[in-house]
C-alpha cells in the first residue's frame, strides 16, 4: 500500500474477511478433516497477522514522531537567520521523503511572487529567483493551498519541461505542498522532486509533508518575526545614537533664513549658473539660502506648491543631518546639488526628464550622503557596525542608510516638502529618490555601465522608462564626482580632504587589528598615482558618456581630462608617500606654479597609473 499512488490505494480489508487457501496435493484429495485443520490453524494465524500489522503501524507512527521531533529541534535552533533556516528545511524535507531535490519558495504578498534565495545543496545566491505566484505547479499550490502529488511529471499540464530539456535533468515525479502560518495563510511552497527509494511519492510522504509543513510555517513565521524585532532594535539604537548627535531646527532659525527672502541666483554670484563656478567658495551659512534660490529658479516651489516654512525647515534639517568628516559633509552635498542645478539649466534636462524626476534628482543630491560617518561600506561590515546589522543583508549599507535618513527628515513635523502630493505621486517620488540615492554606490554604476554605453550609442529615447532610470543614475553619479570637473587647484585641494578621511579610516582599521588597503594607509598611499588611475578608469568614462548624450557638456569632459594630465605630471615630479604631517596637499601649490609657468616637460603627460582606479572610486564614493 505504501508504494501505491494516492489515486490507486486499495480499500482496507475488514477483520471478518475470509481468507481462502487452496492446497494443491499432487495425488491426494483433501478431506473434511484437512479443511477443519486448516481453519483451526488460521484461527490463530489471523490474530498474529493482525498484531503484526498493528505493530508495523505503530512503528511507522513512532518513526514519524521521532523524525518530526528531530525536525522541530533542528528548525527551531535556526530562527535567527532565515537563509540558514531555509537550508535546514530543504535538508530535512529531502531526508524525510527520500527526495532527490527540494526547493522552497516564500510568498511575497506585495508583488504576488514566489521568491527563492536558497537552493538545493545549501546554495545561497545574491539575486533572488522570482516567479509569478499563480503560475506553474508551485503557483497552483500557493493559490489553492492544497498539496499536489504528481506521479508522472511529463504528463501533467502544469509541468514546464523546457528546464529539463536545457539541463539534461529528468523529472519523474513531484510532491508540492503549501507552507502556512498560524492563521492558515500560505506563506510559502516546498517542492520535492524524484522519489529515490520508490516509483513515486506515497500517501505516507503526503502525511509527512503535511505535518512537516506545520513546523515549517511556525519556524519561518517566527524567524521573520525575529528579524523584524532585531531590525527594530537596531533602528532604535541608531535613532538614539542620532538623537545624541543631531538637534532639531528651531523656529527662530527658520524665521532667520526666510527673513533674507529668495535671492536670484545671479545675486549669489554672477557665475553661479556656470560650470566654472566653485560652490565651495560660498560661505557655509549662506548655503541653505542658495538651495532655496535653486528650488525657486527651477520652478519647483510654484509647480508643487511647496510651503516656504516647510522648505526652509527641510533645508536646515538636511544640513544638520550631515556630520563633519573631512569630505562627506554638507558642503559636499551642497556642491553635488549645485552641479545638479547646473546640468538642469545648461543641458535643458527638462526635455529629457519630467518635472517629478528632476525634483527627485535635486532632493536626492541634497540627501545622498546624510549622516555619513567618514568610513565606507566595507568598514561598516568589517566592524559589524549598527548600520551593517541593519542593512548588510541588502547591500549598499551606507546608501540605504542615507535614504532612510531622508525619509526620517520628511517624516519630521514641518519638514515634508511633498505634503501636498497625492498618494500615488508621493509613493513615486520616494521610489525615485531611493533608486537615485542607491545609484551613488559605484558598484551599481559598474553594473549598468554597458547599458549606459548602449543608450549613448543608440540615442536617448524619452519614451523608454529604462532610459529614464539610466539617465537619472548617470546624472547622479556625474554630480557626485563633480569636484573632478573644477579647476586644478580646487581638484587637488579636494583630494587632500578625501585622503584625510581615507587615512582616518585606515588608522581605525589598524587600531582594530586589520590591515587597511593601500589608499587608506597614510604610510603607503601615493596620491598622484591613485588619483591618475581613478581619473582614467572612472571619472573620464563617466563624463565621456555625458558628453556623448549631451554635446553641450563637452567642457566637463575636457576639464576632467586636463586634471588627469596635471596629476600625471605631478606623479613624475613627486615621490611622496601619503600626506605630510599636517594632512595637506598644499605642497602642490609650488608645483602648480611651475606647471603654469611651463617648467614641466610635455612627455610627462603620457604617464599612466598602475593603481586600479576602481578600487579608489569604491572607497571614494561610498
Amino acid at each position: 500500500v505504501q508504494n501505491t499512488p494516492p489515486s490507486k490505494t486499495r480499500p482496507a480489508r475488514s477483520r471478518s474477511t475470509h481468507m481462502l487457501l487452496r492446497i494443491h496435493l499432487s495425488t491426494f484429495r483433501h478431506t473434511e478433516a484437512d479443511e477443519h485443520t486448516v481453519q483451526h490453524c488460521f484461527r490463530y494465524t489471523s490474530s498474529v497477522l493482525t498484531s503484526t500489522l498493528a505493530f508495523q503501524k505503530e512503528q511507522r507512527l513512532k518513526f514519524e514522531c521521532q523524525a518530526l521531533l528531530q525536525v522541530a529541534t533542528n528548525l527551531f535552533t535556526h530562527l535567527d537567520d532565515v537563509s540558514v533556516l531555509l537550508k535546514e528545511i530543504i535538508a530535512e524535507a529531502r531526508s524525510l521523503t527520500s527526495a532527490e531535490i527540494c526547493s522552497v519558495f516564500l510568498l511575497d504578498v506585495v508583488s504576488h511572487e514566489l521568491v527563492a534565495k536558497v537552493f538545493d545543496g545549501g546554495v545561497v545566491i545574491d539575486d533572488e529567483l522570482r516567479i509569478p505566484a499563480d503560475q506553474g505547479i508551485a503557483g497552483h499550490v500557493a493559490t489553492t493551498g492544497e498539496i499536489l502529488n504528481i506521479t508522472d511529471a511529463y504528463s501533467h499540464p502544469l509541468f514546464y519541461r523546457a528546464v529539463d530539456d536545457s539541463t539534461g535533468f529528468k523529472t519523474r515525479n513531484i510532491l508540492c505542498f503549501p507552507i502556512k502560518d498560524g492563521h492558515g495563510e500560505v506563506i510559502g511552497v516546498a517542492e520535492l522532486v524524484n522519489k529515490t527509494n520508490g516509483p513515486w511519492f506515497t500517501r505516507l510522504d503526503e502525511n509527512l509533508a503535511t505535518a512537516f509543513s506545520i513546523y515549517c510555517g511556525i519556524s519561518i513565521a517566527h524567524s521573520l518575526l525575529y528579524k523584524r524585532v532585531a531590525e527594530a532594535q537596531f533602528r532604535s539604537q541608531l535613532a538614539n545614537e542620532m538623537m545624541k548627535y543631531h538637534m532639531m531646527v528651531s523656529d527662530e532659525e527658520v524665521t532667520r533664513l526666510l527673513t533674507v527672502g529668495i535671492q536670484c541666483v545671479g545675486e549669489i554670484h554672477p557665475s553661479f549658473s556656470s560650470f566654472t563656478y566653485t560652490p565651495r567658495s560660498l560661505a557655509d551659512d549662506s548655503t541653505p539660502s542658495a538651495v532655496i534660490s535653486m528650488f525657486e529658479d527651477m520652478g519647483f516651489i510654484n509647480t508643487y506648491k511647496i510651503n516656504m516654512n516647510t522648505l526652509a525647515r527641510f533645508c536646515l534639517m538636511v544640513k544638520r543631518g550631515y556630520r563633519d568628516p573631512p569630505y562627506h559633509n554638507w558642503m559636499h552635498a551642497f556642491s553635488v546639488s549645485h552641479f545638479c542645478y547646473l546640468l538642469c539649466r545648461n543641458l535643458e534636462l527638462s526635455k529629457y526628464l519630467d518635472d517629478m524626476e528632476l525634483l527627485a534628482l535635486f532632493v536626492s543630491c541634497m540627501c545622498h550622503d546624510l549622516d555619513h560617518r567618514g568610513t565606507n561600506n566595507s568598514f561598516q561590515v568589517t566592524s559589524k557596525s549598527v548600520l551593517a546589522g541593519l542593512y548588510s543583508s541588502e547591500g549598499s549599507v551606507l546608501e540605504r542608510h542615507h535614504f532612510a535618513q531622508a525619509i526620517a527628515i520628511l517624516n519630521t513635523q514641518g519638514c515634508n516638502i511633498f505634503e501636498k502630493f497625492s498618494r500615488k505621486d508621493y509613493q513615486r517620488i520616494l521610489d525615485l529618490m531611493r533608486d537615485i540615492i542607491l545609484a551613488t554606490d559605484l558598484a551599481h554604476h559598474l553594473r549598468i555601465l554597458k547599458d549606459l554605453q548602449n543608450m549613448a550609442d543608440v540615442g536617448y529615447n524619452t519614451k523608454d522608462p529604462q532610459h529614464h532610470n539610466l539617465l537619472l543614475s548617470l546624472i547622479m553619479t556625474s554630480c557626485d564626482l563633480s569636484d573632478q570637473t573644477k579647476d586644478w587647484k580646487t581638484t587637488w585641494k579636494i583630494a587632500g580632504l578625501i585622503y584625510k578621511e581615507f587615512f582616518s579610516q585606515g588608522d581605525l582599521e589598524k587600531a582594530m587589528g586589520n590591515r587597511p588597503s593601500e589608499m587608506m594607509d597614510r604610510e603607503k598611499a601615493y596620491i598622484p598615482e591613485l588619483q591618475t588611475g581613478f581619473m582614467e578608469q572612472i571619472a573620464m568614462p563617466i563624463y565621456k558618456l555625458l558628453k556623448d548624450l549631451f554635446p553641450r557638456s563637452a567642457e566637463l569632459y575636457d576639464s576632467v581630462t586636463s586634471n588627469r594630465e596635471q596629476w600625471g605630471r605631478v606623479s613624475h615630479k613627486l615621490d611622496v608617500k601619503g600626506l605630510p604631517d599636517n594632512i595637506s596637499l598644499d605642497y602642490l601649490d609650488a608645483e602648480f606654479e611651475q606647471l603654469q609657468n611651463g617648467q614641466t616637460k610635455d612627455n610627462d603627460t603620457n604617464s599612466k597609473s598602475s593603481i586600479p582606479g576602481k578600487c579608489l572610486a569604491k572607497y571614494l564614493y561610498n
